[in-house]
């Protein structure tokens, strides 16, 4: 497979986002890809294996809360449930230099991540900024090095709303940000969750449709 081919796609998605993106990010953020539907053979990473359907569905809607967050070099970043490493390792390749953790409860997904720690992330920012943590994110969240910890914490459609800001908000520090990256009809279950991020210390600050 051919994934030059789905380049412009990308970057064209990417600009549109108005997400600024190096060269070598854009081929990170296509290598990330290729891995991805290489090793969804193996194991059960995601349903979307079209190219074309993967840069539209992973990569860019994952850089679509790039674009909402304004994602910064040296902010800490913890992606909770990161599955096949969406938006976590994507953030990653266009801003390289933020520090980025992955939660992941099954243990052959985090051997994949680990492997685009070392083949997609080690040659464009180092490992450095990159860490896998195999656990459940109710207890990671429990950890002294990961409770309060992060600038910007983000899941995308793992959980209801509520239960998601049960297991994300007690990551964040005071002052930092959960970005929950739902589907369209999420309209009841903002209102079901207000109590709990409420009873967490948080408050809803924006709700986007991207």
């Amino acid at each position: 497979m051919d994934w030059a081919e789905h380049r412009g796609l990308l970057e064209e998605g990417l600009k549109a986002l108005g997400v600024a993106a190096e060269p070598r990010g854009v081929e990170a953020v296509l290598r990330h890809l290729e891995l991805v539907r290489d090793w969804n053979e193996r194991m059960n990473l995601t349903a979307i294996t079209a190219p074309r359907e993967m840069v539209i569905k992973h990569a860019l809607d994952a850089a679509s809360g790039m674009a909402a967050l304004g994602l910064e070099a040296g902010q800490r970043v913890i992606d909770v449930g990161t599955g096949a490493g969406f938006p976590g390792v994507v953030w990653k390749c266009l801003e390289p230099g933020i520090d980025l953790t992955l939660v992941e409860s099954l243990q052959k997904r985090c051997r994949f991540l680990e492997e685009v720690g070392e083949s997609v992330v080690g040659p464009l920012a180092g490992r450095g900024g990159y860490r896998v943590v195999w656990g459940r994110a109710e207890d990671v969240g429990r950890q002294p090095e990961h409770r309060e910890r992060y600038d910007v914490v983000t899941a995308r459609a793992v959980a209801e709303l509520r239960v998601l800001a049960e297991y994300c908000l007690p990551f964040a520090r005071v002052g930092g940000r959960f970005l929950a990256m739902k589907g369209p009809a999420v309209g009841d279950e903002i209102r079901a969750a207000e109590a709990a991020i409420a009873k967490l210390g948080g408050e809803l600050e924006e709700v986007r449709e991207l």
